[in-house]
């Protein structure tokens, strides 16, 4: 029989073999993040077990960033990189993940959700401009990668103000994948949505503000080890540029309305957490954020507000997180917004669990509510 091969050594890609002599009993270890103690992605591919049994053992996944979102986690894979399903027999017994299944190919790619590599974000910006946006250079990363945003409409100042930042961290790939059913939508000129809002706002997207990590195949970190959404109250040039240049370009621009997209590995829902529990937080704040909420909730029954993260969930390091800095700051709706690593609780699939295409779907239906906000709030 053909042996079995496993390699890593590609965009985002991310595991290391114990031993993959025995197809039975692939032992694998999930790599930590590049210049940083995190672990949780995987991403690679396996060659040699068309027609075989496999069972691949993540041995050190109870040493994982969030080991409890392995419970009713499933393992992501495709044929192709373009279709990816879910592996019905994964399980976790407090230690060991285990994957178990009869590959129908060559060779499959395993990860731990649905990838969206840096050419698709290149494709991704280049379509924006050609559609109309502009494409702005907001700096570089820490090994010199572009910092790429989209402008929708004009920076007149007289204009309301929307912005939006994806993968923070970068194995959070839900987020871009997110941006990009947000960014098809505003570029739609027959979407009588996507065209009032570029008329009455200025949108700014920063669909990838973390290049480096996502290309290594970090979960949290950029190439200087710094989890970027701990770095909004004093991002330096050094640790962490990414957030320097993208605050920088907020506070020339201003800002009415900010989502920071991610991911959870833990809650099986999509949710946002908002700025309640900020010193200062307005009553006229807490009513745009509610209206959001709710607006939201009615464009996509994907999204509810039930379940989320408690008000207490972060203490000192509050005003050091995205959101919270910038509601803090600006005195404007912000939130954060969280997707499934998982499944949505609520409406599950069991055939691909969350996935990008949904993420896709969500992206466009966050229109209404932003538009819903610029109608109703001056």
């Amino acid at each position: 029989m053909e042996p079995i091969r496993i390699s890593a050594n590609f965009d985002a890609g991310a595991i290391e073999v114990i031993d993959a002599r025995d197809a039975a009993n692939i032992r694998l270890a999930i790599r930590r993040d590049s210049h940083a103690d995190f672990r949780q992605w995987f991403h690679f591919r396996l060659h040699g077990a068309n027609g075989r049994p496999v069972v691949l053992r993540f041995e050190n996944a109870g040493d994982c960033a969030y080991a409890d979102g392995w419970r009713d986690y499933r393992v992501a894979a495709s044929y192709d990189r373009q279709h990816w399903f879910r592996i019905a027999d994964t399980t976790y017994d407090g230690r060991v993940l285990t994957c178990a299944h009869v590959p129908q190919a060559d060779s499959i790619w395993y990860a731990y959700f649905e990838p969206y590599s840096h050419e698709r974000h290149q494709d991704l910006v280049a379509r924006g401009q050609a559609g109309g946006a502009a494409l702005v250079d907001l700096g570089t990363s820490v090994e010199g990668r572009d910092l790429d945003l989209l402008r929708f409409g004009s920076d007149d100042a007289n204009r309301r103000k929307i912005w939006i930042v994806a993968r923070q961290h970068p194995g959070e790939t839900m987020a871009e994948w997110f941006c990009e059913g947000l960014i098809e939508r505003l570029l739609d000129t027959a979407d009588p949505v996507a065209r009032r809002v570029r008329e009455i706002a200025t949108v700014y997207i920063v669909p990838n503000i973390n290049p480096d990590g996502a290309i290594r195949g970090n979960l949290r970190t950029n190439a200087a080890g710094a989890n970027l959404n701990r770095e909004w109250a004093a991002p330096s040039l050094a640790r962490s540029p990414e957030v320097l240049h993208t605050l920088d370009a907020m506070r020339k621009a201003g800002c009415d309305l900010f989502l920071d997209i991610h991911g959870d590995e833990t809650l099986p829902w999509v949710f946002a957490d908002g700025c309640s529990m900020l010193p200062g937080f307005t009553p006229e704040q807490a009513v745009r954020e509610q209206r959001f909420l709710a607006a939201f909730a009615a464009a996509s029954p994907d999204f509810q507000t039930t379940h989320g993260y408690a008000p207490d969930r972060f203490t000192d390091e509050i005003l050091t997180l995205a959101s919270k800095q910038i509601g803090h700051a600006f005195g404007c709706l912000s939130l954060t917004l969280e997707m499934p690593f998982k499944d949505n609780a609520d409406l599950p699939d069991p055939a691909v669990g969350w996935n990008g295409a949904r993420s896709k779907r969500l992206g466009a239906a966050i229109l209404l509510p932003i538009l819903d906000n610029l109608q109703n709030f001056a």
